[in-house]
């Protein structure tokens, strides 16, 4: 199997979060999102995976914290799923700090709760 680019796994994960806005729209929980999204992607033949344990590492030692990633396409995508009025600073710094602790190097943030979707989405990168 072809492996795909970080930024070719996002033109598709676009696609698939504007398809799944445009059925569902705004308001829901973010629950339904990533249940939705999940299907919508695996659909156009991903590998996906779903509130995926994220361990932080210290002094050596693997802690179990309870951070968990939304979703993770491809083992290279992590896609952070929010439903809320306004997306704070710390939303977007969660991301940056999964990327970070899980070493990879594209994440997108998505707050489905907004009247148009394309202000909606951002990517945040590590080092791609």
């Amino acid at each position: 199997m072809e492996q795909k680019t970080e930024n070719e796994l996002s033109f598709i994960i676009r696609g698939a979060i504007f398809k799944v806005f445009n059925e569902l729209g705004p308001g829901l929980l973010e629950s339904v999102y990533e249940t939705v999204l999940m299907y919508e992607l695996e659909k156009q033949g991903l590998s996906v995976k779903r509130q995926v344990a994220l361990p932080i590492f210290y002094d050596d030692i693997e802690l179990e914290i309870g951070y968990r990633l939304d979703l993770l396409i491809n083992n290279k995508v992590i896609i952070e799923i929010k439903s809320v009025e306004t997306l704070a600073k710390v939303h977007h710094k969660q991301v940056l700090t999964y990327l970070k602790i899980s070493e990879l190097k594209l994440g997108i943030l998505v707050n489905f709760n907004v009247d148009d979707i394309t202000k909606g989405i951002y990517r945040k990168v590590n080092g791609l």
